[in-house]
């Protein structure tokens, strides 16, 4: 018996059918089968589906005799299951890679519930893709399981049978179909999810759901959208034959309304001679099913009480009016938005065309906060250069992180653009705003975001799932204003050289944002942890996983709450995540995994760390130079080197252990490898080819280079690798001592 049966019904889909089923093919779970259900489709979805299944045995053509419509098509299809979980994929939508893998590891992990439901993104014509925007209704935090009652709000996603997974065993016991006719969905999600006994939540896109530019049913001009009413008689039917379901009738009540409302506004798909009848039976509808209770927001109460009176005209009066609103409060904002940007490009021009400020300098690093090589530099400025007066590009939310020295300005105001125009100096690790013209006698200084390990520039071009739509052009452009590109390593240099193509100097001088590990103290370190809430005498783990260009959704790779299950007492993780980590608002979080996932200050998370897990993330070429134990944790080394690109072989050249799994990793830690001799001596190696000049004066070399013009004696002298003081920890019993390798 297979874990999934997929079924896949097919009318009018022939130009996406194939794609449809390659994407469940190509999942890298393969304990399931397709049962693809030819509804009497008048082109080639019936011959498409045979060559499918000579082709592959877990696929199982099923040809109906005459058109039944997508519901009875379906029912024909749970009818030829057999897998423990049934999941619904339309002829033109997808499964994104991984998902069936993502959707069985959640359901193990919930102990099987009789529904999953999982998330999905609108993929359009043009190829923009567009995540569900009611995700976060998909939180995992809270119980495993549950039933409906205890997450109503799950009611507010897409009611579609395709973006959940069934137990069959409980679709089976139940008996539910799915009904004839439009609109098939409404009387099967709702009374599938209010029977039953638990549900489950994964907070992933599995499902690329195609928004078709023409042929999309729903969308189509046709009295069958009446069907509507059938389907919500059916809802109601199946509440009242449930004494134990009442308390949803006030809900469904509402949802229907909604509904109702809904179609009603849509201009493209009731016949214009027949919109007097939907709204006549609407009304119907209503006075049969109304039960109070469910709250309803203030701007629907005038609209519901109308459809219940059948009082069409001023129904159509008031959508009117409140659509002419919307649209002048539209063109209201657009008119102020524009004028606001023609003010400031007029300002901008303006200041350009007055005498460069030789003492101002502005700052701004990705992200907006005081951080990285451009706050290493700015500090380094204001204490060598005399008379300087430098600024920071930030949001409102950023300016307590600026020292009190520097001016903070809030990016897109009228004192932004004129430090754009007027300042001698510009410093940035990423971009300015794509509006800045440099000016002649204008210095700028790219600092850039650590060393690369993955693909930069015009690297990325023959890889869009990482570009993600960069344009290239404009990238060039950006990199055309470059006077000096600092690099902290001749592995940079060369890299960027390539992928950067342009006239700026490189200056090969360590990284500014390091300096700080070779100039903090034992007490500094200290009171660090204590800030960050590390126990004394605990071993911290900063676990600090990068981006994956391939997933819409950053969710991590591993089980923390597992990691310091088995560690022990003594260990806590420092869990710098794409997403909170046990902290939400139905659970407590592990008291031994600290959510530091907003600190903006990833230096103060090192220097506060005995050791480092990652796995791409370039902070592993910055963290070497506390000389502390790295552990790589590649799981997904074969997908992340497809869609990202790496330029050398991490697994070769590793900075500490490698572990290819989670079971590998944790053993790591059970025999204490991770800081064995075998890592320091990878440590070493890493950190002499990648960190040659870091050793505390990165800043003060650039400074003396771009701001004071000095070049006699620059780069200053480097003291080798075994005469260098990285940060101590402090010194402290138990576990927390002699971490390093």
């Amino acid at each position: 018996m297979p874990r999934f049966s997929v079924i896949v019904p097919a009318f009018r889909v022939q130009a996406y059918l194939h794609a449809c089923l390659d994407s469940v093919l190509a999942q890298s779970f393969k304990d399931y089968e397709i049962v693809v259900v030819d509804d009497c489709s008048p082109d080639a979805c019936g011959p498409i589906a045979d060559e499918y299944a000579r082709r592959d045995p877990r696929v199982t053509a099923l040809h109906l005799p005459r058109n039944t419509g997508l519901g009875p098509a379906r029912n024909a299809g749970m009818a030829r299951a057999g897998g423990d979980y049934l999941i619904f994929l339309d002829g033109d939508d997808t499964l994104l890679p991984d998902a069936l893998q993502t959707i069985a590891d959640r359901i193990d992990a919930t102990g099987g519930p009789d529904v999953l439901m999982y998330d999905y993104a609108r993929t359009y014509w043009t190829g923009r893709s567009v995540r569900n925007v009611l995700a976060a209704h998909l939180d995992e935090g809270g119980p495993a399981t549950f039933r409906l009652a205890d997450r109503p709000e799950l009611l507010r996603l897409l009611m579609v049978a395709w973006n959940k997974a069934y137990r069959r065993a409980f679709i089976e016991a139940e008996g539910f179909t799915f009904p004839p006719g439009y609109y098939e969905d409404t009387p099967w999600t709702y009374p599938v999810l209010m029977s039953a006994g638990s549900i489950a939540v994964l907070d992933a896109v599995c499902v690329s759901y195609r928004q078709r530019r023409r042929g999309n049913i729903l969308s189509t001009t046709s009295e069958k959208h009446f069907d509507v009413f059938d389907q919500y008689d059916r809802v109601f039917a199946f509440i009242d034959a449930r004494p134990e379901l009442a308390v949803w009738r006030p809900v469904m009540f509402r949802r229907m309304l909604d509904h109702f409302s809904a179609l009603f506004a849509s201009r493209d798909r009731l016949p214009h001679h027949s919109r007097a009848a939907f709204f006549r039976r609407a009304a119907a509808s209503c006075r049969r099913y109304r039960t109070p209770g469910a709250p309803v927001p203030r701007r629907a109460l005038l609209r519901h009480g109308l459809l219940r009176l059948g009082a069409r005209r001023t129904y159509q009066v008031l959508s009117g009016a409140q659509r002419l609103g919307g649209r002048l409060r539209r063109g209201s904002a657009a008119v102020r938005r524009a004028v606001r940007g023609a003010a400031l490009r007029t300002h901008y021009r303006i200041q350009s065309r007055l005498p460069l400020r030789s003492r101002d300098a502005v700052f701004a690093a990705r992200g907006g906060g005081y951080t990285g090589s451009p706050a290493a530099i700015e500090a380094k400025v204001r204490e060598l250069v005399p008379g300087v007066r430098t600024a920071w590009i930030c949001r409102p939310a950023d300016a307590p992180t600026v020292p009190a020295g520097t001016r903070h300005l809030a990016t897109g105001t009228f004192a932004h653009w004129t430090a754009l125009a007027r300042s001698a100096y510009l410093v940035n690790d990423s971009a300015f705003d794509r509006g800045l013209v440099k000016r002649r006698g204008q210095i700028l200084l790219q600092t850039h975001e650590g060393t690369p390990l993955r693909t930069v520039g015009t690297d990325l071009l023959d890889r869009p799932a990482a570009a993600r739509g960069t344009d290239f052009e404009q990238l060039l452009r950006s990199v055309d204003t470059w006077d000096y590109s600092l690099s902290a390593n001749p592995h940079s240099t060369l890299v960027r050289e390539r992928a950067y193509p342009s006239a700026y100097t490189t200056l090969e001088y360590g990284s500014p944002r390091n300096d700080v590990y070779h100039r903090t103290g034992p007490a500094d370190v200290a009171r660090l942890r204590e800030s960050l809430g590390i126990p004394a005498g605990s071993t911290a783990l900063l676990y600090a996983p990068a981006h994956r260009d391939y997933r819409r959704v950053q969710r991590p790779a591993l089980d923390l709450e597992r990691l310091v299950r088995v560690l022990g007492p003594r260990f806590v993780v420092l869990a710098r995540t794409p997403r909170p980590t046990g902290v939400d608002g139905h659970r407590a979080p592990h008291p031994r995994i600290i959510d530091v996932h907003g600190h903006r200050s990833v230096e103060t998370l090192a220097l506060a760390s005995d050791a480092l897990i990652t796995d791409y993330a370039s902070l592993m070429f910055d963290y070497v130079n506390l000389d502390r134990p790295v552990v790589l944790h590649l799981a997904d080394i074969e997908a992340y080197e497809a869609a990202r690109g790496t330029y050398f072989d991490i697994t070769a050249f590793p900075p500490g252990i490698v572990a290819r799994g989670q079971d590998e990793l944790f053993d790591i830690f059970a025999t204490d490898h991770w800081r064995g001799s075998r890592s320091a001596q990878l440590r070493a190696a890493f950190r002499a080819r990648f960190c040659p000049y870091d050793d505390g004066y990165a800043a003060e070399r650039v400074v003396r280079r771009v701001f004071l013009g000095e070049t006699d004696g620059l780069p200053l002298p480097v003291p080798s690798a075994a005469r260098r003081t990285p940060a101590a920890l402090p010194a402290q019993d138990g576990a927390g001592a002699g971490v390093k390798g």
